[in-house]
């Protein structure tokens, strides 16, 4: 009764660090193709991915590509389902959905690792 739901936990969060991890080297990319063209409009990284990770669909968030700003989004999919974090051209992390049982962060800045809003 107590073990099964811990497993079932830590089987999760270790899932998370392939959204994490992928947001931070699009983020990079999409800094050096501004550093390229002064843009991030037509940057790659941006381009929808649905292939690359087995847990997460990467796409920049609708409207939000400017030749100045960026959005780029993580969300969950398969056991990964209601999960969802960004990170901007500021480096702004968030973590904009969770599945139930777990809680946003407060305030939302960082993404969410642990069950309790805990980053």
């Amino acid at each position: 009764a107590i073990a099964l739901p811990a497993y079932t936990d830590y089987i999760t969060r270790g899932k998370i660090p392939d959204a994490t991890s992928q947001l931070s080297t699009r983020q990079i990319l999409m800094e050096q193709f501004f550093q390229d063209n002064r843009t991030y409009v037509g940057a790659q990284p941006c381009v929808a991915d649905t292939t690359t990770s087995k847990y997460f669909d990467f796409t920049c968030v609708a409207d939000s590509v400017t030749a100045n700003s960026f959005t780029l989004q993580a969300a969950g999919k398969d056991t990964m389902a209601g999960f969802t974090y960004t990170v901007n051209q500021a480096g702004t992390k968030a973590t904009t959905a969770v599945p139930t049982g777990w809680t946003l962060p407060n305030p939302n800045n960082c993404w969410i690792t642990k069950k309790g809003g805990v980053c």
